[in-house]
C-alpha cells in the first residue's frame, strides 16, 4: 500500500497533544490515546502516529506496532459506510470467506480499500459475539446475520 502523505492542520496538532495531555502523556496510556485519535480523525496516518510518539516520548515503531496490531485501528480512512465482515472460526467455517470475495467483486475492492467515492470500506475482524447468526457482516453498526454470497447485492441496495 502507497503512503499518502497527510497534511495535518495546526488545529489538529492541537488537538492531537490535548489528547495525549489529558493522558498525562503517558506511554502507558497508548491504546487509550490511539483510540481518542481515531474517534477524532477516523483513522490513524502516519503523520498523527508520529504525534502521539513524540508527545508521549516513544519509538514511532512502537505506535506503528499497536497500530497494526489491533484490528480495530486504521491507517486509512474508511468509508461512510464501513462494512466489516466476520472471519472468526463460526462465521469461517460457513462461508464467511466467499461473503467477503462477493464483496470485493461487487465493490472492485480489496480489504482494507475503500472506494474512490468514499461510501463503502471493506474490512474483516475476528470475531462479534454473535456465532449463532455465521456468517456476520457488519456495516456501520448494523448487524446482517447469516449472510450468504447471494444476499450480498441486496445488502448493498439498502445504502444506494
Amino acid at each position: 500500500m502507497s503512503h499518502v502523505k497527510v497534511e495535518l492542520k495546526k488545529e489538529d496538532v492541537v488537538k492531537l497533544k490535548e489528547i495525549c495531555k489529558s493522558f498525562d502523556n503517558k506511554g502507558g496510556e497508548l491504546i487509550n490515546v490511539l483510540h481518542q485519535a481515531q474517534t477524532h480523525f477516523g483513522y490513524l496516518p502516519a503523520e498523527v502516529q508520529e504525534i502521539i510518539a513524540y508527545e508521549l516520548n516513544i519509538a514511532t515503531a512502537k505506535v506503528y506496532g499497536v497500530v497494526t496490531f489491533y484490528s480495530f485501528f486504521s491507517m486509512t480512512p474508511k468509508g461512510k459506510h464501513p462494512i466489516s465482515i466476520c472471519t472468526g472460526t463460526a462465521c469461517y467455517v460457513r462461508g464467511a470467506e466467499k461473503v467477503v470475495d462477493e464483496f470485493k467483486k461487487l465493490l472492485n475492492l480489496n480489504v482494507g480499500e475503500t472506494t474512490p467515492d468514499g461510501k463503502f470500506s471493506l474490512g474483516c475482524l475476528r470475531c462479534v459475539g454473535a456465532c449463532g447468526l455465521a456468517p456476520v457482516v457488519l456495516i456501520g453498526e448494523k448487524v446482517y446475520g447469516r449472510v450468504s454470497p447471494a444476499g450480498v447485492a441486496d445488502i448493498l441496495k439498502e445504502y444506494e
